[in-house]
């Protein structure tokens, strides 16, 4: 059995493939979620839970790596300067919530359900931001479980929960 048949002929396959996906920036677990219940069959709360996990893996090392990324870039692909440029500037801009309320405002900021939020732009912003890793993660981990209940809420509604 290779991989791709592991990952899509498993439930632990089918879990791992949901938190993979939850890990990809933009998609995250407002397409995880959705993803692991209609293509993988995966219950709502297996699908909850593989999303949280794969969307708060990455949290870590963009807090703590992402200006040395940018840096690196920076130096030795610069063609890419304006997307780094656009990065960095739509983590000062997404950072007004985080400045304004700190902590709290880093969980209501990684909670909205809405495109440009989540745990990549809000751990993009605690980074610039230069939140403690300690205190930032606890923020990012509850905006992105109170995100994944609000995307399976709207997406399956209250009693798919259950």
């Amino acid at each position: 059995m290779d991989i791709f048949q592991w990952l899509t002929n498993t439930p632990a396959g089918e879990f791992c493939f949901t938190a993979l996906v939850s890990m990809i920036p933009v998609v995250e677990l407002r397409g995880g979620i959705p993803f692991g219940v209609l293509t993988c069959g995966l219950p709502v709360w297996a699908a909850y839970l593989a999303a949280v996990i794969g969307n708060f893996i990455p949290a870590p090392f963009i807090v703590v790596y992402i200006r040395r990324i940018f840096q690196w870039m920076r130096r030795r692909l610069p063609r890419l300067n304006r997307l780094v440029d656009r990065m960095e500037k739509k983590a000062h801009l997404k950072g007004n919530l985080v400045t304004k309320y700190k902590y709290l405002g880093l969980v209501l900021f990684v909670a909205i359900p809405l495109p440009g939020t989540g745990a990549w732009t809000g751990s993009l912003a605690a980074a610039f931001l230069d939140m403690p890793l300690r205190k930032a993660l606890p923020s990012i981990f509850i905006g992105i479980i109170v995100a994944g209940i609000a995307i399976s809420i709207l997406t399956f509604g209250v009693s798919s929960l259950f």
